[in-house]
């Protein structure tokens, strides 16, 4: 019949969610780094499945997030932000020697880095000379000058007590070729007398003249000790 009529319909359209995603671009590997999402009323950030505005995550390689933020209407938007991984130095350090007798001096060396500091003493060098009277550890931070990644390392160096020595002679003033004897006493293990060459604990000299004799003991460690006794001819 040539009859029409009309109808309507109403479709809402709402937008979608602009998302914002900041956070730290560049981190050494390891290093835990704060994301924060903006735009929307939830967030979940892939890899990882992690929901909500701040995350906290630890790349040990350069990665790119994906943050999807939906809003009340339902309706999503994604951001993407790519964080940075340097690599963090290698960090080695070696005693030479490692094991020291009290009193002794030991060197040590750290590699893998630009630049260096030692926590027990704040020195810089790469190689630093110590003489530690106890055992101790020794720790140095190393630091690549280029990205800024820091490291440790630790090394312990081992120290040996020295023995106890002291030397007494049977006269300490005596005529010219007069035989004195020479006594030794201590923790030591073994004995060397000097001038001569003699050992022992004890040993008999006979002097011409005011001569000093030197005792060097040695421990079962290794270590040695010296005492002196002078002899008036």
């Amino acid at each position: 019949s040539g009859c029409s009529d009309t109808a309507s319909v109403f479709v809402t359209v709402n937008p979608l969610p602009v998302i914002s995603a900041t956070g730290t671009l560049t981190v050494c590997s390891g290093s835990p780094t704060v994301l924060t999402a903006s735009g929307a009323a939830s967030y979940v950030w892939q890899p990882g499945n992690l929901t909500g505005s701040t995350v906290t995550v630890t790349p040990t390689t350069t990665t790119t997030y994906t943050v999807t933020g939906t809003n009340a209407a339902g309706c999503t938007g994604t951001k993407t932000i790519t964080i940075t991984v340097y690599p963090t130095p290698t960090v080695t350090v070696t005693a030479n020697p490692a094991t020291i007798c009290s009193g002794s001096s030991t060197t040590l060396t750290a590699t893998g880095a630009t630049n260096y500091i030692w926590l027990n003493n704040n020195q810089t060098s790469a190689t630093i000379t110590v003489s530690p009277t106890a055992t101790t550890t020794y720790t140095v931070s190393g630091t690549n000058s280029s990205t800024g990644c820091t490291s440790s390392a630790s090394v312990i160096v081992t120290v040996l007590p020295k023995p106890t020595v002291s030397a007494t002679a049977s006269a300490t003033t005596v005529c010219s070729g007069s035989p004195v004897t020479l006594t030794a006493s201590g923790s030591a293990v073994s004995y060397v007398w000097m001038p001569g060459n003699l050992t022992g604990t004890s040993v008999t000299v006979n002097p011409t003249s005011t001569t000093t004799y030197t005792v060097t003991g040695t421990g079962a460690n290794g270590c040695t000790q010296t005492a002196t006794k002078t002899i008036n001819v």
